[in-house]
């Protein structure tokens, strides 16, 4: 437990005296069990129960702690725990539960978790002969001066670099106070919530020097020639001009990929060579690898070339992809159809998962497989979202949406008819659907879309841009 760096070295310093602060006379002192609780006339809350009914008509107490951990997540994006070990002794059997349910967060996977009964007092006792771990969460029931007590002896025994998170009963600024001068990570009171358990875990292994992460954004297709692609082409292009927010485009379809020829750009560097390169990668190095395409939005181009073959390893997309996020708000992930453990890695931990499917039962059934894998391995998050894709083809039988969502278990977030016309013109000069047909209907889904998941609101539009030379008279002229 490290202490504040303005007090003593000592975390659990002794200069605050449990009993004069929190006994109201010497009298109550000398007979603890007449002594005035300083908590008394607070309500004890009683553990949160997802599947309580009688919980939803019961007004939790305020949690100003809590609120102030999820603004600061919504601010910071979402940051994950490093390879650490995690100790928690709990006192009642629902914290060890949370604990279980935390521990197997895709935010928290890499950890390794203990959990243990005891509460506080067993955890003194545990650590009398034993090192402690990287993290120690301890549950206490017993009243702040008992508390403090025992987190002294706690501190007689605890590692110096070990981060130690105290679950408590009494939701007590003061109390709050003194135990972050004492050097304790973090205090929670009940109710307890699983993301505000997470959230609090995660806080404590931000890089104070990177703390920003932005947001995820991965698309991928149920089957081959969905329309993924095109859809993350023009929902990351409306993102950074009609958000006004600063994205990037990464095009992971390394061997077919088209997100160069959808903005009419042939850069020399791209997205290959930045995973060539992970430990190299720094915001100078993406810089000069990106195509700028706009003020707000650049691009990590696929090579799109069967001259060489990609044998990367899953760590090393991740590294990169993380190494992206630092670098701003909104990054969109261009997923190829293929399968591979990488690709899943990519879904899993995504901030939002794009499912782009056609109205027919290969469709359905991809989508479904995709939609139930990620549901398990993301519990704690909301589902991908399905996008139905070239609705109205011409000649085809099509599942009709209300059956296409009862069979997925949910409906799906957008519905995006065919226009061959629209979608042939874009994808030939090299233009994004807002600029080849602004008021379409499918340029104003697209709109929603890019709105619904980027949470925030349509800028002014921008003015129309002149039409880019057609990308067929440009390759024939090589």
């Amino acid at each position: 437990m490290s202490p504040q760096p303005a007090e003593t070295s000592d975390p659990f310093d002794l200069d605050f005296d449990a009993e004069t602060e929190f006994v109201s006379s010497p009298q109550e002192a000398r007979a603890p069990d007449t002594a005035h609780d300083p908590f008394e006339g607070l309500s004890s809350p009683r553990p949160v129960e997802d599947d309580d009914p009688a919980h939803s008509a019961a007004t939790p107490a305020p949690n100003p702690i809590a609120d102030m951990l999820a603004s600061a997540e919504a601010a910071l994006g979402e940051h994950t725990v490093p390879r650490i070990t995690i100790h928690a002794f709990w006192a009642r059997e629902e914290i060890a539960e949370l604990v279980h349910k935390a521990s197997s967060d895709r935010r928290m996977e890499r950890a390794k978790t203990v959990v243990q009964a005891g509460g506080l007092a067993g955890a003194v006792e545990h650590y009398q002969n034993q090192p402690t771990p990287s993290l120690l969460i301890v549950e206490s029931l017993d009243p702040a001066p008992q508390l403090l007590g025992l987190l002294e002896r706690l501190a007689e025994v605890c590692d110096p670099g070990t981060k130690v998170i105290v679950i408590g009963a009494a939701n007590d600024i003061s109390l709050y106070r003194e135990l972050m001068r004492r050097g304790v990570s973090e205090y929670l009171v009940p109710p307890l919530g699983l993301l505000q358990l997470i959230a609090a875990i995660t806080a404590l292994y931000a890089d104070p020097a990177q703390p920003f992460v932005g947001r995820q954004i991965a698309f991928c297709g149920a089957k081959g020639g969905a329309g993924a692609s095109t859809l993350a082409h023009n929902v990351a292009h409306l993102i950074s001009e009609r958000m006004g927010a600063n994205t990037v485009l990464v095009d992971l379809d390394l061997a077919f990929g088209t997100a160069g020829l959808d903005f009419n750009q042939d850069p020399l560097h791209g997205i290959a060579d930045a995973l060539s390169q992970p430990d190299r990668l720094d915001p100078v190095l993406m810089e000069r690898m990106m195509a700028r395409c706009g003020d707000h939005l650049s691009l990590f181009a696929a090579p799109a070339s069967l001259e060489r073959d990609f044998e990367i390893a899953t760590e090393t997309y991740e590294e990169v992809a993380q190494k992206i996020r630092s670098s701003t708000p909104y990054v969109v992930l261009d997923l190829p159809h293929a399968w591979t453990p990488w690709k899943r890695r990519m879904l899993v931990t995504s901030d939002d998962v794009i499912v782009v499917a056609e109205p027919d039962l290969a469709s359905l059934r991809n989508a479904k497989n995709i939609v139930d894998l990620i549901r398990a391995a993301r519990p704690n998050d909301a589902p991908p979202r399905v996008v139905v894709n070239k609705v109205g083809l011409p000649g085809r039988p099509e599942i009709p949406l209300k059956d296409f969502g009862e069979a997925l278990g949910l409906t799906p977030s957008m519905v995006v008819a065919f226009d061959a016309k629209l979608f042939g013109q874009a994808a030939n000069n090299g233009q994004m659907l807002a600029e080849v047909g602004p008021k379409s209907k499918q340029a104003e889904s697209l709109e929603s879309l890019a709105r619904m998941i980027s949470r925030r609101e349509t800028a002014p539009e921008p003015a129309a841009k002149p039409a880019a030379a057609s990308l067929i008279s440009k390759l024939l002229g090589r």
